[in-house]
């Protein structure tokens, strides 16, 4: 059984894989189906809402099964479960995904559209802070 110390790791690792899997599968899509046809822009405007479903579903199940209190109070287990998430998936973006298309990080974010890149960084906040969410709503 783990502990209440390690249960923010586990529920930080297992909704990043749960959301970063969804996601690599989503994009890999979006870029060879969407793209060619929509454009950049509309292809990730259009690839959001199913992200936002999937962090959803991800936040819910993580707190359910992972982050269950007994009696406790503090919300720092899902903070710390959303902080972790966010740190491991900007480090696969910012490795993995800038490694893969062979740009440099400058790169990233001078050929980022404003308005698809915009909605991108307010999903990542709506993702950091879901598990703290659904901790709140399990009163």
């Amino acid at each position: 059984m783990q502990s209440v110390r390690t249960r923010p790791i586990a529920a930080g690792f297992s909704y990043f894989l749960l959301v970063f899997a969804a996601g690599f599968a989503l994009g890999t899509l979006r870029v060879l189906f969407l793209v060619p046809v929509l454009s950049e822009r509309y292809a990730e405007l259009l690839e959001m809402p199913v992200m936002l479903c999937v962090i959803y579903f991800a936040a819910r199940f993580v707190v359910r099964r992972l982050l269950t209190r007994p009696g406790g109070t503090s919300a720092v287990p899902a903070l710390l479960a959303g902080t972790l998430a966010l740190v491991l998936l900007l480090g696969a973006e910012f490795g993995l995904v800038l490694y893969l298309r062979g740009i440099s990080l400058e790169q990233y974010f001078s050929e980022r559209d404003p308005i698809s890149g915009t909605v991108y960084y307010l999903s990542l906040v709506v993702f950091w802070f879901a598990p703290y969410w659904f901790w709140r709503r399990a009163d």
